[in-house]
């Protein structure tokens, strides 16, 4: 039996529950009674309006009950992950809103063979019983060069055709206008997706297979693989693709954009991306749109029309003109629809200057001393020996915390520069690692017998406090001791119990090596001890 990777009480369960949690969770939003159809608390306020209808399959949310609300959404219906709604759910859910004065019903229906027909059912059987109905199918997928008969894929930019035409319904636009002028903005909008996982419906496996280090282009969102698979390539790198595959004209589903143009931008998590990947990804985009003169009006980034788990990313690109960027900033009661700002993002100056920044690094030189060539090779010592011990750092912290603290001491080591100001004796250096080890104790909270790096620190400094008292002869005496004492209260740690850090996190069973600060503290003086040993 496959293990469960869901959370959820059941498969059968799973789409009802999560409307229930949907609703519950917003004040705005009811059910229907008998269905999966979610619809505004306040259907009074559609009388002599023109209700919006979409929905699909589940799997895809916020889509489509979390746009839900004034200037969006009147209603949604739901069918199983994937699968498109019944037309008996879709009807239900057109009788209700004509039922609460609506003077027409839009339904914004993805292009799927399956919801067209679903949809458009429905609609032939409400227009029996007296109610104008009309239907916008959003095809705006830029994968495919040749689109096959069933044509083009509805995605990510349904959800920009549910803000426009809700918009305009709010206004009090009649239907036939609304449909008039969504159809032609659908137009202009293009989306493509990528993904480096697949996803899997509850109780099923994953929809194909996808080795790691892989990434599938032009993928829809109900799991299908895409057009093209190749290994996965830095950020900026797969956006250029992936906008460059948008905007190809020798593809007949290409969106044309030139120089000039003014767009909105949706950045879309497909599901499971972590959201610095995301910010990542909409750096990139926005980069490589303004590199090619194009103005990005507005831009949205986060989850707005997922395929469950899916580890991956669409981008979809709305050319605009002032009537549909008003529209697009109207306000909405919607819970899944951003707070965006009304700020042009291309073109606004958003870096401030620090008022501590007076003089550029590189301009800030000091005088060499007679130090300074035992202390650069010191230094260097230092560096290499934490680039050296990296990867057996991050092994000790991945057993007793993040795994990074390799990866930590090797950017420091990276990024070593001056190492002395002013006074630079030992008994100065003395003082100073004490001061600071101190300040540790005093801001951290941790101290000795915690299991942290204080525990090869602390007994290193306390015996290196002797070079304020001994004589030169004595130096290296002192320093060898004070290694020592770091090296022996690193390998003291494996017996003690973590009170400080995130190794305290973890059951005390579980962390049996010693700590890889304590470690890093041992290898650091010990370095520094070998180099003046070379010196003699």
């Amino acid at each position: 039996m496959e293990p469960k990777r869901k959370l959820i009480n059941s498969v059968e369960s799973c789409v009802d529950e999560a409307l229930c949690g949907l609703v519950r969770a917003s004040g705005g939003l009811s059910l229907l009674r008998g269905h999966r159809v979610v619809l505004r608390s306040d259907l009074d306020n559609l009388k002599g309006k023109v209700a919006l209808l979409s929905g699909g399959g589940s799997g895809h949310e916020p889509a489509h009950g979390g746009y839900i609300g004034a200037g969006m959404l009147s209603a949604a219906v739901a069918g199983g992950v994937f699968a498109s709604p019944p037309p008996t759910s879709i009807l239900a859910a057109i009788l209700a809103l004509h039922k609460a004065g609506a003077s027409g019903v839009l339904l914004i229906v993805k292009n799927y063979t399956g919801d067209r027909l679903n949809f458009g059912l429905a609609a032939e059987q409400a227009r029996n019983q007296g109610v104008a109905v009309d239907m916008v199918i959003v095809a705006e997928d830029c994968a495919f060069d040749q689109p096959s008969k069933a044509g083009r894929r509805g995605l990510c930019g349904t959800v920009f055709i549910h803000k426009l035409a809700g918009a305009l319904a709010e206004e009090g636009c009649p239907l036939d206008q609304i449909v008039s002028k969504v159809t032609e903005v659908l137009k202009g909008i293009g989306t493509l997706g990528v993904s480096l996982s697949p996803c899997s419906v509850p109780g099923c496996l994953p929809s194909f297979d996808l080795p790691p280090g892989d990434m599938e282009l032009g993928l829809g969102i109900h799991g299908e693989p895409g057009i093209q698979r190749s290994k996965v390539a830095s950020a900026d790198e797969v956006v250029k693709t992936m906008l460059d595959h948008m905007t190809n004209p020798d593809s007949q589903s290409h969106l044309p954009l030139s120089s000039g143009d003014a767009v909105v931008l949706c950045v879309n998590n497909l599901g499971a991306l972590s959201c610095l990947e995301m910010a990542v990804v909409t750096r990139a985009a926005l980069n490589c749109l303004e590199s090619r003169g194009v103005v990005v009006v507005r831009v949205m980034s986060g989850a707005f029309m997922t395929s469950l788990e899916m580890a991956g990313v669409s981008l979809t690109l709305m050319k605009i003109n002032p009537e549909v960027l008003r529209l697009f900033d109207a306000t909405t009661s919607a819970p899944a629809w951003p707070s965006l700002s009304s700020v042009c993002v291309s073109g606004r100056s958003y870096i401030i200057d620090s008022p501590f920044l007076t003089t550029r690094p590189q301009d800030d030189r000091h005088a060499e001393g007679p130090w300074s060539p035992m202390m650069r090779n010191a230094l260097e010592k230092i560096c290499s020996t934490l680039l050296d011990k990296q990867e057996e750092l991050n092994s000790l912290d991945r057993a007793a915390g993040d795994g990074d603290c390799g990866n930590t001491h090797a950017q420091a080591a990276r990024a070593a520069g001056h190492v002395t100001e002013g006074r630079s004796d030992a008994a100065s250096w003395a003082r100073a690692l004490h001061a600071g080890t101190q300040a540790m104790r005093r801001y951290g909270g941790a101290d000795p017998g915690d299991r942290t790096m204080l525990d090869a620190l602390c007994p290193a400094a306390d015996e290196l406090m002797k070079l304020t008292t001994t004589p030169p002869s004595g130096t290296m005496a002192v320093l060898q001791a004070a290694v020592q004492k770091a090296t022996s209260g690193a390998e003291a740690t494996r017996d003690l119990t973590a009170r400080a850090g995130r190794a305290s996190y973890i059951a005390a069973d579980r962390v049996t090596l010693p700590d890889p600060g304590a470690v890093a503290v041992a290898a650091i003086l010990r370095a520094v001890m070998e180099t003046l040993e070379e010196q003699k």
